[in-house]
């Protein structure tokens, strides 16, 4: 056994396709077992499914922060400063009476070439009757200090700069995401430096307390960059590895070693049994797979694992069968078959002793070359919008992609990332599946 696994080692090894083909398969399946360590299940689906709450800090529409290699001028990524996150931003006196002045100082260094997309504050206030009041001004590094608004602030408060007209007529008409940032020579360049935000807070009870979250949303995020609704793509790339592959896998094993017992079964028992197999693959062939799955979708469930049980149901009856008879037709008529007959083994021990395992070095090439077409079956599906509705996949990403125009919007990470990922399981698979022919295969060793 040991020099059986030390040869097949040994051969897999002079195919630069296997080797190749392994890597990839190797790093796919580290990427899967990553996802679902950093991320567990229930953590992937609250995330991706949340709502702007969840993702409320991060760009709309961001490209990876890596882009900035490749970009001549710095583009910015986004600016997060809280008040919780260091006591240093806040400062509180106590005036008496439940008068309290509550004041932070947002202190940055702003380096970038281009101008951030969006400006917003978060508040969280603790008061029973009396709403804290809290005056923001804006400081740039040349000095000027420009007015933003004098708010009373809710439990929860949400004030977008970007989208205050006020702020805008107060800058001449420029957008605050660009005004705020402009030289004043030059209004279509940034005027780098130290920034400040200053928020000015008064509170009128014992216990009252406010505290915010100042939010520069930059162009640039993360490992794979953000979609339309603020969510980091990581998540969904990363979890779609163990989804493509468990569906890859799944329905790979399960048609095939199903399709090689019913071809076992048909050419042994023979009679009614093969006949009726012979039928029902007959009917199964002619059935269009693609437009089954697309009504399943549209009109019972979206879910994978029904999508699985039906690719798997109708894989076991495909043309498959045909290849497995013709092979157990071969084997059927061996001397060793006679043998184990007249020794008086019975017809199980004959298939699953005899029969099935002279085959299975046949079935393990066709088993890996089958699991990219699964894969790019489940993508398919989701491209059209009959994916799984909750799980994070390629195909999703791709769907969400489409949808919200992306390629036209020149989000060009939004597809290129999972169409890559995509490609890459396929032509893992691919390369694996025929070097392994070439291995099990004598007659195509030379080729």
């Amino acid at each position: 056994m040991k020099a059986t696994l030390s040869n097949f080692f040994r051969q897999m090894r002079s195919y630069p396709s296997a080797v190749v083909g392994s890597i990839i398969i190797l790093f796919l399946i580290f990427m899967a077992i990553y996802a679902m360590i950093a991320i567990p299940y229930s953590d992937a689906i609250r995330l991706w499914r949340g709502a702007d709450s969840v993702w409320m800090e991060t760009p709309r529409n961001a490209a990876p922060a890596w882009f900035n290699w490749f970009y001549r001028e710095k583009q910015p990524e986004s600016i997060i400063m809280r008040t919780t996150d260091d006591p240093n931003y806040k400062q509180v006196v106590d005036l008496g009476g439940g008068v309290a002045t509550t004041d932070f100082v947002f202190e940055f260094d702003y380096q970038y070439d281009g101008f951030p997309t969006e400006m917003t504050m978060f508040f969280d206030a603790k008061f029973v009757a009396s709403r804290p009041n809290v005056a923001l001004k804006w400081i740039t590094p040349d000095g000027r200090e420009i007015p933003l608004a004098d708010l009373s602030v809710r439990a929860s408060e949400n004030y977008s700069i970007s989208q205050d007209t006020r702020v805008t007529r107060r800058l001449g008409g420029l957008s605050p995401e660009k005004g705020l940032f402009a030289d004043p020579a030059n209004p279509n360049k940034v005027l780098k430096g130290t920034y400040q935000l200053v928020g000015e807070g008064l509170v009128f009870e014992e216990g009252s307390s406010v505290d915010a979250s100042m939010v520069i949303y930059g162009k640039l995020h993360g490992l794979a960059g953000t979609d339309h609704r603020r969510r980091d793509i990581t998540i969904a790339l990363l979890w779609g590895t163990p989804v493509a592959l468990a569906f890859g896998l799944v329905a790979a094993v399960g048609s095939s070693i199903a399709t090689m017992f019913l071809g076992a079964a048909s050419v042994w028992f023979g009679g009614w049994i093969d006949w009726l197999i012979r039928r029902v693959n007959e009917v199964v062939m002619i059935l269009p797979l693609l437009p089954i799955l697309i009504m399943v979708g549209l009109f019972y469930s979206r879910s994978i694992w029904v999508i699985l049980g039906i690719v798997i149901l109708l894989g076991i009856f495909g043309s498959g069968i045909l290849s497995y008879r013709a092979m157990f037709l071969q084997v059927k008529e061996s001397g060793y078959i006679d043998a184990a007959r007249a020794y008086g083994a019975g017809s199980g021990r004959i298939i699953f002793r005899y029969m099935i395992p002279k085959i299975i070095p046949t079935l393990i090439p066709g088993f890996v070359t089958q699991v990219p077409s699964f894969v790019f079956l489940e993508a398919t599906l989701a491209l059209l919008g009959l994916g799984d509705p909750v799980l994070p996949t390629w195909g999703k990403l791709l769907n969400d992609a489409q949808t919200n125009g992306a390629l036209l919007n020149g989000h060009f990470y939004w597809v290129l990332e999972p169409a890559f990922l995509l490609m890459l399981a396929g032509f893992g698979f691919a390369m694996l599946g025929f070097a392994l022919d070439r291995i099990f295969n004598p007659r195509l060793r030379g080729i």
